[in-house]
């Protein structure tokens, strides 16, 4: 993922209460109004509750 894409990930989470889900996390960014490409970015990580912010980025990144 492109470093670019990588931090507007985390804009688009910014504010989130963690741990979260990857519902949760998405459901965050769609009412932020993250962009389709953030969107699908965190639709393809796996299925689990994150515990902050750095557990979301290595998900994103894989």
């Amino acid at each position: 993922m492109a470093q670019a894409q990588f931090i507007e990930v985390q804009k688009a989470l910014g504010g989130i209460s963690y741990p979260a889900t990857k519902d949760q996390l998405i459901e965050h960014a769609r009412g932020k109004n993250a962009s389709g490409d953030i969107l699908d970015a965190l639709q393809n990580i796996p299925d689990q509750e994150y515990d902050g912010p750095n557990e979301v980025s290595k998900a994103v990144a894989k």
